[in-house]
């Protein structure tokens, strides 16, 4: 329902073209972003990053774990195979227990016995084990571990803050991407129309020239010359047409909308295109309005956190600890077959003592990791600064080439002109009218060409500095 009340929004404001509503560029930015699955995704790993910080921050609070344990056992326990007789006599002087004969009985197996005796049954030394059942509940309360819940807790937060540069970073490749698919749009709509006109004009041209070819005014040759001219537009025609399509197309798969749908660009109405100026910040700035660089500033701490896990692993750890243990059958006050139980508190002191020195090695593996992720840094701001200056060279070059080609456009509107008056007047050619014409339609693609190239160079100069869609 979420998504169907996005597409009728989206699409109240672009399909309505007998309306001559237009789209702008916001709103297919805005439906790129709403629809993007990478975006999504990445919104995601945001939650997928958040959670792990809440579960890292865990690890500073006690752990509470219960077991329970029940078997059923196939014999009990016997103390004794038999009934034990314990004899009953003195002790003399000398510490030795003895009978004297008149005491001496027998037993019903013939063996003596003392008259008065202690009968131990068989039965009070067996322990009924059939059921046995251990319950334990424990507490551990970590008390130091070397650093290591803090660097991961650090490591979790790095973490989530490397999901949002990725967002940041993704959102404004899909705002390029939008973008490109925008102006190839508005650069093949202005092209149809410059390719209908120019159809238009030689169809007109054609009707003279087979109008003088029939008075004797011209030759067979300039008719079939004008009339492939006529055929290779029509087939310009048809190509540009072909491409708009298509363009349109790419754009609805981008901005979730069905790819049959028709809409106007609100761009597609203007005879030029605004320029819109982008104040140049500081390299600094740059750095820090780039996603790549943070991403890669990041990384570099998060291997540093790394580094602390790896030294963690060879400092002592310390814990308090508190058990709860109740069995059957219990021992603690004889053998009884109830549940009974204890409990118990300590600390647990672990340290490592001798490992041939794998602590070092450990440690100097995580530090030359996060010294690769520095010069990956230091590398990429060089390159952020290189692609800065290339974009500020290309802007300047697309604004030059605007220029030239307005004036060109403007040269050969009048070559045209009198090439048109010469030719109605007897005096100029055919095949210079066709040049004229060529030469027109050749200035007025490069206008458009060159319109187009300056909103892209704008783009791309927002994109090296950071501030693309903001």
């Amino acid at each position: 329902m979420k998504r169907l009340i996005v597409m009728l929004l989206g699409l109240s404001g672009a399909l309505a073209v007998s309306g001559q509503q237009a789209v702008s560029l916001e709103e297919c930015r805005r439906l790129a972003l709403e629809n993007n699955k990478k975006l999504k995704m990445a919104d995601e790993q945001i939650k997928s990053a958040k959670a792990k910080r809440q579960e890292a921050f865990t690890k500073y609070l006690p752990g509470v774990d219960a077991m329970g344990v029940y078997m059923r056992n196939q014999k009990e326990i016997n103390l004794l195979s038999e009934d034990a007789y314990l004899p009953v006599g003195t002790v003399g002087a000398d510490g030795k227990w003895t009978l004297r004969p008149d005491q001496v009985m027998l037993s019903p197996d013939g063996k003596p016995l003392p008259k008065d005796y202690a009968l131990l049954p068989k039965e009070a030394m067996t322990v009924d084990d059939r059921n046995t059942a251990l319950l334990q509940v424990g507490l551990t309360q970590p008390v130091y571990m070397g650093g290591k819940i803090r660097a991961y807790n650090q490591l979790a937060g790095l973490s989530e803050k490397l999901a949002e540069a990725g967002r940041e970073q993704e959102l404004q490749q899909v705002i390029q991407e939008t973008d490109e698919a925008y102006w190839q749009i508005v650069s093949l709509a202005n092209r149809r129309n410059l390719a209908e006109k120019f159809v238009e004009t030689l169809k007109k041209f054609t009707r003279d020239v087979e109008v003088l070819y029939e008075t004797g005014m011209s030759t067979k040759a300039d008719m079939l010359s004008v009339k492939v001219k006529l055929n290779q537009a029509e087939m310009t025609l048809l190509r540009v047409e072909d491409g708009l399509a298509l363009s349109r197309m790419a754009l609805n798969r981008i901005c979730g909308l069905p790819l049959d749908t028709v809409y106007v660009l609100k761009e597609e109405l203007l005879n030029a295109l605004p320029v819109s100026e982008t104040s140049a910040p500081g390299i600094e700035q740059v750095y820090d309005n780039r996603p790549e660089i943070s991403r890669l500033a990041l990384a570099t701490d998060i291997y540093r956190e790394k580094e602390k896990i790896a030294r963690s692993a060879y400092l002592p750890t310390v814990a308090f600890m508190a058990n709860y243990i109740a069995m059957t059958p219990s021992f603690f006050d004889g053998i009884s077959t109830k549940l009974d139980g204890m409990w118990s508190v300590g600390v647990g002191v672990k340290a490592p003592l001798f490992h041939w020195g794998a602590a070092r090695k450990t440690v100097r593996s995580a530090r030359a990791e996060t010294e690769i992720m520095n010069f990956r840094l230091q590398e990429a701001k060089e390159q952020i600064e290189l692609q800065v200056n290339q974009a500020q060279f290309k802007i300047k070059e697309a604004a030059r080439k605007m220029q030239v080609a307005e004036s060109n456009r403007e040269k050969a509107d009048e070559n045209l002109k009198y090439a048109c008056l010469g030719f109605q007047e007897g005096t100029i050619p055919v095949s210079n009218v066709l040049e004229a014409q060529t030469a027109w339609l050749s200035a007025h693609s490069d206008v458009i060409d060159s319109r187009i190239e300056m909103k892209l160079c704008e783009v791309y100069l927002q994109k090296a500095y950071g501030v693309l869609g903001k």
